[in-house]
């Protein structure tokens, strides 16, 4: 009976360590409460703005959307959210791949000539998180 009391006591003890953390992404700066915010979530640098790891969408009320994100081991991420303003499912592109539409990336980085840098969108997760991106107006 004892070992049955230890056994179980470790594996709720192991439980608890292996417990994952919830990301918070609060999107403000909308410039309209039409359409859907979609937020990427990329869980490495070879990853990053191809193959999300995650995808989350969110409606917008007074110019601002709240996107969560459960179930997030810890580790090293980075975001892409975008406002698909005509509610079509992608992110709509000029022919020579620039974004019609408003689109914005994690510590609020900004790219030049291009999207921003890995190293400066990236961000940890440790516990529960949450973030504040500032939507950039699409060109």
């Amino acid at each position: 009976m004892k070992k049955l009391f230890i056994g179980m006591l470790l594996s709720i003890c192991s439980l608890g360590s292996a417990q994952n953390s919830t990301l918070t992404i609060n999107v403000s700066s909308l410039k309209n409460n039409t359409g859907i915010v979609t937020a990427e979530l990329y869980n490495s640098k070879e990853n990053y703005l191809k193959t999300p790891f995650k995808k989350n969408s969110a409606t917008i009320k007074s110019n601002l959307a709240s996107i969560t994100f459960t179930d997030i081991p810890k580790g090293e991420y980075t975001v892409k959210v975008y406002h698909d303003e005509n509610n079509n499912g992608k992110l709509d592109k000029y022919i020579i791949g620039m974004p019609k539409e408003p689109v914005a990336c994690s510590n609020n980085a900004k790219g030049f000539m291009g999207p921003p840098k890995y190293h400066d969108a990236k961000f940890i997760v440790s516990a529960d998180t949450k973030m504040n991106i500032k939507m950039i107006t699409a060109h």
